[in-house]
């Protein structure tokens, strides 16, 4: 192109200089025919050059037409697959960006102007970060491989979804960047493992091996990091950092075992590299393990003798009128403490309007700092949500109503209904509903007392993941669309239950909806009196 216009230039400058007494020389006239020989071929140049940009348009522009069509058909139900969720978020991030960068060599003002408009509502590093996070803590969570993620091999899913090369190692850096060694190694090893079954790509192997090599040492494994450290040298004789990380290595481990010496083990490019497993590290939640495997529905202690004490009803909220003629389907889900499930709480109907009310308003979720009772948000919980007052629509002062109605508790002191919308990964880690002694200043501001009880409606069934879990007595309660889950925080003595410490799990496949309502002491006195012991 830059060729184009200096031949152009030079042509125009000639012209200029003989003026219009070219045709009165021919042998002027031939610098002519060797000028214009140039231009054509400089002109087939910039014809390839654009045409061979065009085909990488077209190519994307083919490929993300397909994944359109599926996307825009069920937009909830191609999300519910967490590596779709992932993959958008990256490919707004980083993807179109180049394709920006690509298209903006060309005149096509209204591509960019296009772009250019959207682009500020495009998914930046944090939101890409934030779904390779999730992605991960999924496959901890279920206990799901980086080859099962990789290929889409979810419960529940209804739409193929893959993870390439170049998004694996994307997920390596993205846990190596916040030095999380075991994802690290877990993805690296993923995208050694596609490269050497000849999958295309445009990242490196050497790169892989760099992270690789160091994620292992990071995990403990120095032979290990030693062997692959080798392989990335063989690659690359002149990575001086390998070279350094070589030599490093190798001196921590002759001091631990004097006698051997792998410097001298050639390292064979023919064979592939076998993956390592490594145990998880432990981090700040104690009932980790009791959580996870309740969210897999492992370890749930419903014993034959508990389940005999377990039935179902017609709850009329002593003699509600409102409920005489229609009582709520009452099911019990846990004996001690009480848990109870109502059928047919909300209909369809009022869950979109719920919806609708909600959605323009999702906000990142917040929780409560027990020191000082400011809201924040926090990595332990993951979703968004929005606060609905009952003077807003009738569908949301009906719903509150029939809560009253049920739980026969007033909603007066309650707090607004909350809706709540979990995302790729969404997750709410084991909590208390309630404020503890030590949290004086969590409910302070609202003058109505502690939390007493936790009404819990389920807006959309959940393909995989999204129970609730108690770890300390081990329930698990999945969501069913259109039901409801009660149950109290408090003794009737005012001293909270700590059994009642529960989670949200991390939604696996599908888009979790709820709505809850936390209802407040105050006006709870002779709706629910007092006990005369700490744990009546």
């Amino acid at each position: 192109m830059r060729f184009l216009v200096v031949t152009v230039w030079s042509l125009c400058w000639l012209c200029c200089k003989i003026q219009a007494d070219i045709f009165t020389s021919i042998g002027q006239m031939t610098d002519l025919i060797f000028t214009e020989r140039d231009l054509v071929h400089s002109l087939k140049q910039y014809i390839q050059a654009e045409e061979s940009k065009l085909d990488a348009v077209k190519s994307w522009a083919n490929r993300l037409d397909v994944l359109t069509l599926a996307s825009t058909t069920d937009p909830e139900g191609f999300l519910a697959h967490p590596v779709n969720a992932y993959k958008l978020m990256k490919r707004l991030n980083t993807e179109w960006s180049e394709l920006e960068s690509l298209v903006l060599k060309d005149s096509s003002e209204g591509f960019i102007s296009n772009i250019s408009m959207h682009k500020k509502f495009f998914p930046d590093e944090e939101d890409q970060k934030g779904a390779a996070k999730a992605l991960m803590r999924l496959q901890d969570t279920y206990q799901l491989d980086s080859e099962s993620f990789s290929k889409g091999k979810l419960p529940g899913v209804r739409y193929n979804a893959f993870l390439t090369v170049d998004d694996c190692f994307d997920m390596g850096k993205t846990a190596y960047n916040e030095n999380d060694y075991y994802h690290a190694v877990l993805w690296m090893q993923q995208a050694l493992q596609q490269m050497e079954a000849g999958e295309d790509t445009k990242t490196s192997k050497s790169d892989i091996l760099d992270y690789l090599s160091y994620s292992v040492y990071q995990m403990g494994d120095v032979p290990r990091a030693i062997e692959l450290t080798q392989r990335l040298v063989a690659i690359d004789p002149s990575h001086q950092r390998a070279l350094g990380n070589l030599r490093y290595f190798e001196q921590i481990l002759s001091r631990e075992l004097k006698d051997l010496d792998l410097t001298k083990k050639e390292p064979n490019e023919e064979t592939s590299i076998q993956r390592a497993t490594y145990e998880r590290p432990k981090d700040y939640l104690p009932e980790r393990e009791i959580y996870e495997a309740l969210c897999r529905g492992e370890g749930v202690r419903m014993t034959t003798e508990r389940s005999s004490r377990l039935f179902c009803r017609y709850q009329d909220g002593n003699r509600n009128p409102r409920l005489l003629l229609k009582p709520m389907k009452e099911e019990d889900e846990w004996d001690s403490p009480h848990i109870v499930r109502y059928l047919d709480m909300l209909s369809d109907e009022e869950i979109e309007k719920i919806k609708e009310l909600a959605k323009p308003r999702l906000a990142r979720a917040t929780v409560r700092d027990p020191k000082t009772g400011v809201l924040t948000t926090a990595p332990y919980r993951v979703s968004k949500s929005a606060w609905l007052e009952g003077y807003e629509d009738p569908v949301i002062a009906r719903v509150n109503q029939r809560i009253e109605d049920i739980t026969g508790l007033t909603v007066d002191t309650a707090e607004l209904l909350q809706v709540a919308n979990y995302g790729v990964g969404g997750q709410y880690e084991p909590h208390y509903d309630f404020s503890r002694k030590d949290e004086t200043e969590a409910f302070k501001s609202l003058g109505t007392g502690n939390r007493v009880a936790t009404f819990l409606n389920y807006m959309s069934d959940v393909e995989a993941g999204g129970a609730t879990v108690f770890p300390d007595f081990g329930a698990a309660i999945w969501p069913r669309k259109g039901t409801s889950v009660f149950w109290y925080n408090l003794f009737r003595s005012g001293e909270g239950d700590y059994r009642t410490r529960h989670a949200a799990c991390p939604v696996l496949v599908g888009s979790k909806w709820v709505s809850n309502k936390w209802l407040h002491e105050r006006g709870q006195e002779f709706r629910r009196p007092c006990g005369l012991t700490e744990v009546d």
